[in-house]
């Protein structure tokens, strides 16, 4: 009884080891190295966003077994990528190249900031010219303005009763 429990359970935790794990023959460890370079930075087309080795679906298998034929049969990278380009546009790539597509992707956020920096610095300036024109108050003025502070308002004591 205990030694088919022990069965069972073992049988049960152990089906993460049944899944497929593909294995690809290279010539070199340069070929690997491109490969494994590959899949890192191709994003799968059917996963939001997954690369092709982080992917389980079928076309990420597939996709993986055409970027290791493609190398095996002596592509380059610039054939691979833009094979894959062709195929499925720029969404395939995790950095996308400049193009006039792409432009506003790489370009808004520095606009965005060189924007923000200019408001910036208008406000901060505004600030400097607001001061008060004459800052010299006479001693008559400097003594009401100092019992002002120093009076309680009538929304403090409002708000503590």
């Amino acid at each position: 009884m205990i030694r088919s429990v022990i069965v069972f359970l073992a049988l049960f935790f152990a089906t993460a080891s049944w899944a497929v794990i593909e294995t690809y023959q290279f010539d070199n460890e340069l070929q690997q190295q491109r490969y494994n370079a590959f899949i890192e930075e191709l994003r799968c087309p059917k996963c939001q966003n997954q690369n092709l080795s982080g992917s389980d679906s079928e076309i990420a298998q597939d996709l993986r077994r055409q970027v290791h034929s493609m190398i095996m049969s002596g592509k380059s990278d610039i054939e691979i990528t833009q094979y894959m380009l062709d195929r499925y546009g720029d969404f395939i790539l995790y950095r996308p190249r400049f193009t006039a597509g792409t432009a506003v992707l790489w370009l808004l956020p520095a606009g965005l900031l060189f924007i923000g920096l200019i408001i910036w610095l208008r406000l901060a300036r505004r600030r400097v010219n607001t001061a008060p024109v004459n800052t010299n108050l006479s001693d008559e003025e400097r003594m009401r303005l100092q019992s002002i502070l120093n009076e309680p308002s009538s929304d403090k004591q409002e708000g503590a009763k």
